[in-house]
């Protein structure tokens, strides 16, 4: 099932079954708990990203073909860091580059993996039991904050309001059964950035909710993103970076298509 999160006529905040691009089967209960798919077809005026997370988590160099492009050595374990909540962008939205980092701003396609029911140690056969669905997401990145200005610490260049557009919608695990045989691709205007499939993964879905549940409790609504393949703007000879007016497009297998635009703050 494609879940959407939407305002209807009336400006209310909902779920539904999506329909088409102007409606939706109105979903009654919370996502995060129990819910149910009425058969009451709803309009919508604005589509939003279709969670709002409770917890960000990112995992970085996770595909072999961009640890290869950055000159990285193979993690022998993920490499965790998190995005603010304040990041989140909803579908259509444009993507802000901050007055503090007006350059070097690059795109990474994802996929975002939703958890839906809570848990800690879990095991790694029992992992995607923890997953409510999957959704695109773009882990926008400010290169020189990540790289020089954050005390080498990845959190900074990547927390700056509207760096985590998720959506369009949350396809639910029934019709992805297995997350790691989806193709990926990012294209920024008419360029194509990145193009590749999430069987690439160095740790697979499974793993990786395995590895961040030790000693941690993994609760409803945490997104992870789980990782960028090759491509990336700024291991490109010469660099490739987002400026405003650009319009990015993180495309995943079975999902759908993410769109923004890009802007400047002020």
């Amino acid at each position: 099932m494609k879940i959407i999160r939407f305002q209807d006529n009336t400006g209310a905040i909902r779920h539904g079954e999506w329909v088409d691009e102007r409606s939706a089967r109105l979903i009654e209960g919370t996502l995060l708990e129990t819910y149910r798919v009425t058969d009451q077809v709803v309009a919508m005026r604005t589509l939003l990203a279709p969670v709002e997370p409770r917890t960000i988590l990112c995992v970085g160099l996770n595909y072999r073909q961009h640890a290869g492009e950055t000159g990285a050595r193979i993690p022998e374990y993920p490499v965790l860091f998190i995005k603010a909540v304040n990041t989140l962008a909803h579908p259509g939205d444009p993507i802000i580059i901050p007055r503090v980092a007006p350059e070097q701003v690059d795109c990474e396609g994802e996929l975002a993996v939703v958890i839906g029911k809570p848990g800690k140690n879990i095991e790694r056969r029992r992992a995607l039991d923890h997953v409510l669905g999957y959704t695109c997401a773009n882990d926008v990145s400010a290169r020189r904050w990540q790289k020089e200005g954050g005390g080498k610490q990845w959190c900074r260049g990547k927390s700056f309001d509207t760096f985590c557009p998720l959506g369009p919608c949350l396809v639910t695990t029934d019709e992805i059964p297995d997350p790691n045989t989806l193709r990926i691709k990012t294209t920024l205007n008419d360029k194509t950035m990145q193009d590749s499939t999430t069987a690439d993964m160095i740790f697979d879905v499974p793993s990786l909710i395995s590895f961040l549940s030790e000693g941690t409790t993994l609760l409803p609504g945490t997104v992870i993103l789980t990782g960028t393949p090759q491509g990336v703007g700024f291991a490109r000879n010469p660099p490739v970076f987002m400026k405003k007016g650009d319009r990015v497009a993180i495309e995943i297998e079975r999902i759908g298509t993410l769109v923004n635009s890009v802007s400047e703050e002020g």
